[in-house]
């Protein structure tokens, strides 16, 4: 081998190594950077697991409003929302996490579907909690009413009174229960402390927290305490309503929306299985008081959220319905007139909020209208009947209107609708156990919707609802 010879073969090695120890180096460097800055799954100072910093937005993103065509049937959607959407996407995500969020989580497709991945129709139901009897709901909840999931609504105010102090008695309750019956959990998220709240607000109604990152805070608290133990959290309730949403800034779909964002991304960086369900509005119209928004119509604040992001931020669309004293296939403008009924609202007031029929399409078509194909999570739904109660509250008149049988035929009736329309998820019924839990109190407007009445009787539609969600396993094997 001759000298040039030998000295081409030193050249080639060296090139090889070099070009190795490039490669090397510029890895190193990569990642130290990503990982000083916390751009991949940062941790806390203690090692804990991630909680993505808030950041001031930087408005580069623009939505612009969608222009939406009229629904096919009577659930008509309504002209653009006149609360003002988001001009940005909300920020606070680093991009880096996002690049590698949504590259992460490949699953096998012979595995037991993840929660957030299996989008077949099932029911659960509101229960509240007992620090005595929750063997007996949870019994009920399985073995009675045949249902593989409950709600459970956690109140932030209670479980955290002080910055970093919590009190998880309610929750080691429910969640050892749940875990021996072999249940899924949804937690609804509502009820900011004081101690979190904005100043200047008014404390005697709910709000939002000032700093959101407190609230996910509290939300990583109880992922890390329960790790794989929660199926579902919706992130907030009725926040169209000034009572949950009381703000310095009145009720803004964009601020709700950056909350969602943020929660969103910190549940799913914790446990990408956790369905992430969007806080319900209330079904209402728009209200004020003394030139005061005290709720925004649902169907007005839901066109606000999606045009701020909604359906980035969210696995399923959370829904709230109030059967009030109409069956749940009509449509608000086909109730004609019930000249018995004692609530006059579906008869002569006719609005979308009134009609389960018509609440369901117009949310599932204004989610389809923006091209989006997110399923409904109807998180409380029902119909309360005053039968075998001393009275009704005065909010709740509709209540002397629904017979008990009528409870429990509109219930069956929704639940086999839900089935057939293919744009609902997962539907919660309202409620197991409030009639017992507040000793039948008639002025709780909860307990006129309870499935178990007096002296612990149950109502019709529980034994019905146990009959048809027997069926619905056997018919469709799970």
């Amino acid at each position: 081998m001759t000298i040039q010879t030998h000295r081409q073969q030193h050249l080639r090695e060296f090139a090889i190594l070099w070009t190795l120890l490039t490669v090397l180096m510029g890895g190193v460097t990569f990642f130290a950077i990503f990982a000083t800055y916390g751009l991949i799954f940062p941790t806390a100072e203690d090692g804990s697991t991630l909680a993505i910093p808030m950041v001031e937005p930087e408005l580069d993103v623009v939505f612009e409003a969608v222009a939406v065509d009229p629904a096919p049937d009577s659930a008509s959607v309504p002209p653009q929302s006149p609360v003002q959407p988001a001009t940005a996407e909300p920020a606070g995500i680093p991009l880096a996490f996002l690049e590698e969020f949504e590259q992460a989580g490949a699953t096998n497709p012979d595995a037991t579907p993840l929660p957030s991945e299996d989008g077949r129709y099932d029911i659960g139901i509101q229960v509240q909690i007992s620090y005595e009897h929750m063997d007996i709901w949870m019994n009920d909840v399985r073995n009675n009413l045949n249902m593989r999931w409950f709600k459970l609504q956690v109140r932030w105010d209670e479980m955290e009174p002080e910055p970093g102090q919590y009190d998880w008695t309610q929750l080691d309750i429910a969640i050892e229960e749940a875990e021996e019956f072999d249940l899924k959990i949804m937690l609804s998220m509502v009820t900011t402390p004081h101690w979190a709240r904005e100043p200047g607000v008014d404390l005697s109604k709910d709000g939002p927290p000032a700093n959101p990152q407190d609230f996910v805070n509290f939300l990583i608290a109880i992922l890390e305490r329960y790790p794989h133990k929660i199926h579902a959290i919706e992130v907030w309730n009725e926040q169209n309503l000034d009572r949950e949403w009381t703000s310095v800034r009145g009720i803004q779909a964009d601020d709700y929306i950056r909350l969602l964002q943020l929660s969103y991304f910190n549940i799913k960086a914790i446990d990408r299985g956790i369905i992430v369900i969007s806080g319900a509005p209330s079904t209402s119209g728009g209200w004020t008081q003394d030139g005061v928004i005290t709720a925004v119509d649902d169907f007005t604040y839901m066109d606000a959220m999606l045009d701020a992001g909604l359906l980035n931020y969210a696995d399923c669309i959370g829904v709230h319905l109030n059967g009030y004293n109409l069956g749940p296939s009509v449509p608000y403008d086909q109730a004609g007139n019930d000249p018995s009924a004692t609530f006059r609202g579906p008869f002569d007031n006719p609005h979308h909020s009134w009609s389960f029929y018509s609440t369901v399409q117009g949310y599932a078509q204004r989610i389809a209208a923006r091209g989006g194909d997110k399923k409904l999570c109807i998180t409380e739904f029902g119909w309360a009947s005053s039968e075998g109660l001393q009275g009704s509250p005065d909010s709740h008149a509709f209540a002397f209107d629904n017979t008990l049988e009528e409870q429990r035929d509109w219930l069956i009736e929704s639940l086999e609708l839900m089935e057939d329309w293919g744009n609902v998820w997962l539907a919660f019924i309202w409620n197991l156990n409030y009639g017992p839990q507040a000793g039948w109190n008639p002025n709780n407007d909860n307990v006129i919707y309870s499935l178990i009445g007096p002296n612990w009787v149950h109502r019709p539609a529980y034994g019905a609802i146990g009959e048809w969600m027997k069926d619905f396993r056997e018919r469709v094997g799970y």
